[in-house]
């Protein structure tokens, strides 16, 4: 079976899309790199066309940058992006936040306890730590019922993940994003919508910190 047999039934260029976005958050293609999009189509086995429909799909995800004449690059974020990502999501969850702890039913808040209780029992690994975190978060906005605030995050999320090793990796910064949703669990489960947003706000602000 060839390579690109092996990538159906999902869309071919939505499938390279994913193969290249993951490439770019492991750092396979670091910030600034250029795309050997010739390369790229031989190892996948495909023709250059699903290859640039799926760096388009990554250049309006902000994860590549197109430039005239010189082809496609890795997105290289400044200090001043990374900050806007932090404030919009920030801006974003936190509404959440008090949203859930005001009209989730009990048994929504159980099942976010239990994936926070798996994010706990992931801090030995920061690869699933982040996943699982990332789970959670998503888990917060899908309990928000907010179809458009969804989408958005997802968006600013994937540019989020250009940094993610830059803020895991910082000492102490796993146990304290784990306290920081421990917080936002209590306040979730006491219904006290004003301390659940406040703590969000607290969680981003620190995240920031870190990754900067």
């Amino acid at each position: 079976m060839n390579a690109a047999a092996r990538l159906a039934p999902r869309a071919l260029y939505e499938e390279v899309a994913e193969r290249l976005r993951q490439r770019i958050y492991a750092r396979e293609l670091a910030p600034g790199d250029w795309i050997d999009e010739l390369k790229i189509a031989e190892e996948l086995g495909i023709s250059r066309t699903p290859l640039r429909e799926a760096l388009k799909v990554l250049a309006a995800e902000g994860l590549v940058t197109m430039k005239v004449r010189r082809g496609a690059y890795v997105t290289e974020t400044s200090a001043k992006d990374l900050a806007d990502v932090y404030h919009l999501l920030e801006l974003l969850e936190t509404d959440a936040a008090a949203m859930v702890a005001q009209h989730a039913s009990d048994a929504d808040l159980q099942a976010l306890a239990a994936l926070h209780a798996d994010l706990e029992a992931a801090a030995g690994d920061s690869a699933r730590f982040f996943d699982l975190n990332e789970a959670f978060h998503l888990r917060v906005l899908a309990l928000a019922d907010n179809k458009w605030r969804l989408q958005m995050v997802q968006d600013l999320r994937k540019v989020m993940k250009l940094h993610r090793q830059h803020s895991l990796q910082k000492a102490g910064r796993l146990q304290a994003s784990l306290a920081e949703h421990a917080a936002l669990m209590a306040a979730l489960a006491a219904r006290d919508g004003d301390r659940a947003a406040s703590c969000m706000r607290q969680h981003f602000r620190s995240g920031l910190e870190a990754a900067s």
